[in-house]
């Protein structure tokens, strides 16, 4: 059987298919949601932005999840500001949920304070480098989003010295 449809997958004349209702059963199924987002607050944008780009770098795909960082105030000065953790969000949602990584203080403040708005988004309570590389490993793994809030939060007991 595998051989054979392998053998029709292969021959144009034995897939040649109505290309019009393909389109219309594609429109009428529900969008499937995409991967688990992440969004990586800090109070440094330079932070953020370089921990997004060390996570997604240590997914080692040409595809990692989408990963986004909301560091610093619009003005680019050092603070947390909720505008941009809620761009930062809507940019990661792909319909899975995201995970939200926290470097200290009011970072975890604001967040907490705008979960009830950011259906969806769960605050991971684990380190900041460790906690985005896990989490951005297993939402590009295609991890769900309990999957994903579990490897941030596993890197809260890495050791780097054993014993």
């Amino acid at each position: 059987m595998l051989v054979t449809a392998l053998y029709e997958a292969t021959d144009p004349e034995l897939c040649a298919v109505d290309p019009e209702p393909l389109a219309v059963a594609k429109e009428e199924r529900p969008q499937e949601p995409g991967r688990v987002g992440l969004v990586l607050v800090s109070h440094s944008r330079e932070v953020a932005t370089a921990t997004a780009a060390l996570a997604k770098a240590l997914v080692g795909t040409g595809d990692p999840a989408p990963v986004a960082p909301a560091g610093g105030l619009p003005d680019g000065k050092i603070g947390t500001s909720a505008e941009l953790v809620r761009k930062a969000v809507r940019a990661a949602d792909q319909g899975a949920g995201v995970v939200v990584v926290c470097d200290m203080g009011s970072a975890v403040l604001t967040v907490r304070e705008l979960l009830p708005e950011l259906g969806g988004t769960r605050i991971a309570d684990t380190p900041f480098v460790e906690g985005a590389v896990a989490a951005a490993v297993t939402a590009s793994a295609g991890g769900d989003l309990a999957a994903v809030l579990a490897a941030a939060e596993d890197a809260r007991t890495y050791r780097k010295l054993s014993g």
